[in-house]
């Protein structure tokens, strides 16, 4: 099938781009990637009057670091971010949930901002983004606003952003020493939206007990999850395997996932629960084996 009629819009800035979504109102749509919103058109899931495309935009894609804290602009393809030598050395968790998403071909297209901006239940950044303690730098023609990126996501495919705004940057604060990190999912087959993911972040005292500790779910809820219960319930003890099975017992008990034709709900809690386990180990081994 083909998309709808729409008008299409070329910005070259941030400022034309927004005074255009100003002028078009609810019924205009952002294209970054297009990943998601082009087969969407094509079957006329969506038919926005008018289409705002930012690729021509140069001031919304970069990876920098600043005082410590990650930039990236919201047009910054995903490839781009999974190789890009500041990332895995600062925040490895990143690099290695990006290489999960979909196939090479998706990951050049795709834009970082995207992928928050469509808030997909199933999609990898926003749990890695909402574990990373991430936030969200939004334009509108008002001005900025800045929120965390646990706020950004409302419901399915559902933000807080507004018609006439559009996501610019998202700003990673930089991990504490002794921080590792896991990553795990499942899907149906390689390149295949995710089931259940999970993403966990652990920081060890200089003793070994837990000092921090982040886990967030995606594809088990309308939104990332972030147990925080199971995440206090780590903190102050000694990384074993028994310690992580009860934390990832307790966060499955959190989710709140749906049936569907790819997997029933206790499904998604049960694998939710295994994979936060691997997670946790991973994520203690890492700083575990960087100390050795």
């Amino acid at each position: 099938m083909k998309p709808a009629a729409f008008a299409y819009h070329d910005p070259q800035t941030v400022d034309e781009a927004l005074e255009i979504l100003s002028q078009v109102g609810d019924d205009g749509k952002i294209l970054a990637g297009g990943q998601s919103l082009v087969p969407i058109m094509n079957f006329r899931l969506a038919r926005p009057s008018d289409l705002v495309d930012l690729n021509r935009i140069a001031a919304l894609s970069y990876v920098r670091v600043e005082d410590g804290q990650l930039r990236i602009g919201a047009m910054t393809r995903q490839r781009h971010v999974e190789h890009a030598a500041a990332v895995s050395e600062g925040w490895p968790l990143l690099t290695g949930a990006i290489e999960h998403i979909g196939h090479v071909q998706i990951r050049n297209r795709g834009t970082i901002g995207g992928s928050l901006a469509h808030a997909d239940p199933a999609a990898e950044l926003p749990a890695v983004m909402s574990a990373l303690d991430a936030e969200v730098v939004i334009r509108g023609t008002d001005g900025e606003r800045t929120l965390p990126a646990t706020d950004l996501f409302l419901s399915y495919y559902t933000t807080a952003l507004e018609p006439t705004e559009l996501l610019a940057e998202v700003r990673v604060p930089a991990l504490p020493p002794r921080t590792g990190w896991g990553f795990h999912e499942v899907s149906r087959r390689h390149g295949d939206f995710a089931l259940v993911c999970v993403a966990a972040l652990l920081t060890l005292d200089e003793d070994g007990t837990i000092q921090r500790a982040r886990l967030a779910f995606t594809g088990a809820a309308p939104t990332p999850v972030r147990p925080h219960a199971a995440e206090e319930m780590l903190v102050g003890q000694e990384p074993n395997e028994a310690l992580f099975r009860e934390a990832a017992e307790s966060a499955s008990a959190d989710l709140d996932p749906h049936d569907d034709i790819h997997a029933t709900a206790d499904y998604r809690r049960q694998v939710g629960a295994v994979l936060a386990r691997r997670a946790l180990v991973d994520a203690a081994g890492r700083v575990q084996g960087a100390r050795a």
